[in-house]
């Protein structure tokens, strides 16, 4: 059997994930790690992306909107501000969210938050993104 390192993926309101994995490969705000099992201790930022976990030669991803990462050898911690897994994600409220975003940025930049639509929209995008590529 392959080596593994456990992964918790845990939110302000739940675990939203908590297995023994092959791999993770995640987005931080400096760039994208791969990490397996043995990997160095790491403590990161996360970005707004979808989170790729490998186990048994099968990936799926979980989208992500921010958080902390941690690595040690034997385990990953993230503490993130929300994670889905793709059945989680309602299609048509990801859809309507993005598009209310898209709406707001070409509006006026002078009544709106501009970094909080931007953070909105990505969200929308990786939601998107992560339902997509549970269907394949």
């Amino acid at each position: 059997m392959a080596k593994k390192i456990r992964l918790d993926i845990v939110t302000p309101e739940k675990v939203a994930y908590s297995e023994d994995v092959g791999m993770v490969i995640a987005r931080t705000i400096a760039g994208d790690v791969g990490i397996l099992p043995g990997h160095a201790p790491l403590l990161a930022a996360l970005a707004i992306a979808p989170l790729r976990i490998i186990t048994d030669e099968v990936e799926m991803q979980i989208s992500m909107c921010g958080g902390f990462i941690e690595v040690q050898p034997e385990k990953i911690t993230i503490l993130a501000n929300c994670a889905e897994l793709p059945d989680e994600i309602d299609i048509a409220r990801a859809e309507a969210a993005k598009q209310r975003a898209e709406s707001r940025l070409q509006g006026s930049k002078d009544t709106i938050d501009v970094a909080r639509a931007q953070a909105a929209l990505q969200r929308a995008i990786v939601r998107l993104t992560v339902t997509k590529q549970h269907k394949i």
